[in-house]
């Protein structure tokens, strides 16, 4: 089995072929778009391939260590950021091809109307094993 990270974004995707925001959804419209994705997290733990997931708020703070005996920098929030967050799943399958084939699924969450959304999601895999210094793209 392997472990995928799906990425729900706000923005900095390319754009949902249903790209009303959810702020201008009716209560029944989020309603139909949670139970959806209640359902799908549901039907997964059913198979075993569910491991955790949540929603999250677009607000958010940047935080940097500065140095030994010193509070932590803090910034933001960046509204503006192209890579904000909306939330997560982690699924444990047996193939790439079945987390593909779960991120189509999951796309397909109804929006504005009850349409499918068809929103991109960022599938990623999670590390088999800790880089090395040399794997690090940091260094």
């Amino acid at each position: 089995m392997a472990k995928y990270l799906l990425l729900k974004h706000y923005r900095g995707a390319p754009a949902p072929a249903n790209d009303v925001p959810m702020d201008q959804w009716t209560p029944e419209e989020i309603s139909a778009h949670v139970r959806y994705m209640n359902d799908f997290a549901a039907r997964l733990e059913e198979t075993g391939e569910f491991v955790d997931g949540q929603a999250l708020a677009p607000e958010g703070t940047w935080v940097r260590y500065d140095g030994a005996g010193r509070p932590p920098v803090t910034d933001g929030p960046f509204a503006e950021t192209k890579d904000l967050i909306a939330g997560w799943m982690v699924i444990d399958v047996d193939s790439h091809e079945r987390a593909v084939e779960l991120a189509g699924e999951l796309s397909a969450a109804p929006g504005a109307g009850g349409k499918p959304i068809h929103e991109w999601l960022e599938l990623r895999p999670f590390l088999a094993a800790s880089p090395t210094v040399t794997d690090c793209p940091h260094r």
